[in-house]
């Protein structure tokens, strides 16, 4: 376990995030990080699905438009009013995945992704409790988690260069870091049965290059990499798959876990 820190809290963090890029139109490549998983999650448009952690909505928004009964809830109260004035028909509501609204034993499927690692490990546990709550029996949940490895350490040492002349002290918790092993624990904990941890790229550590982006990404543009994907040119996927060959776990920068409610 490792604990990311930065000048500005996990919160304040998403809610400048969210702010900066216009609400998401639906992901389009199904062959990608995390719309890829969700599907492998979601058994049919009969399920009741919440998606935990919403953002600006690439996920709720693809499911919602081919008639699934999908929810979804969000910390951050402008990212959910930026996805109401949208498509005021969206089933969205500002919440905190620690002590949720919802009923017990609502929904057949949980997405979360990118949501659990803002929480230390108290805050952690509880919302890992409240998850398993307002899921029905045996409901399946795909969720990811920040992987405690070499390529996160990288990325951790270059984004946090403007902030070394500051004391520890004067940092925030921004992210938790876990091997795969305490990942499953976590949830193993929290009433889960976990049948499968995938180290994944979501954005790959060649793409912080731009010599290594494909052709309509040379320009750093979030909105399409968050629709897209983030694509790699011919060499830049050589060279990742090299890397991911020989350690999949540190070049990795994501665990997506797939679990059932016990």
């Amino acid at each position: 376990m490792r604990k990311t820190y930065r000048a500005h809290s996990s919160k304040d963090y998403w809610a400048q995030r969210w702010k900066n890029i216009p609400v998401d139109l639906p992901q389009e490549n199904a062959n990608v990080y995390p719309l890829k998983f969700a599907l492998k999650a979601v058994n049919s448009k009969n399920d009741r699905i919440l998606e935990a952690g919403c953002g600006n909505g690439r996920i709720l928004r693809f499911f919602k438009n081919r008639g699934y009964e999908i929810e979804g809830f969000d910390y951050i109260d402008g990212a959910i009013q930026t996805l109401l004035d949208s498509d005021p028909k969206l089933k969205v509501r500002t919440e905190d995945i620690t002590s949720l609204s919802y009923e017990a034993d609502s929904f057949d499927c949980v997405l979360a992704f990118g949501l659990y690692h803002n929480l230390e490990e108290k805050d952690l546990h509880k919302a890992i409790l409240e998850t398993n709550r307002v899921m029905k029996k045996n409901a399946r949940l795909c969720a990811s988690f920040r992987a405690d490895n070499l390529q996160n350490f990288i990325n951790d040492f270059c984004a946090n260069k403007p902030f070394r002349q500051k004391r520890k002290s004067e940092l925030k918790f921004h992210k938790m870091n876990l091997s795969s092993r305490e990942l499953a624990q976590a949830f193993q904990k929290g009433g889960f049965s976990v049948s499968k941890i995938r180290p994944v790229e979501n954005m790959p550590l060649l793409y912080k290059s731009k010599f290594f982006r494909a052709k309509g990404h040379k320009t750093f543009d979030e909105s399409l990499g968050r629709r897209e994907g983030y694509l790699l040119s011919p060499i830049g996927n050589l060279f990742q798959k090299v890397l991911i060959g020989l350690s999949p776990h540190q070049f990795c920068n994501i665990y997506v876990l797939d679990a059932q409610k016990t």
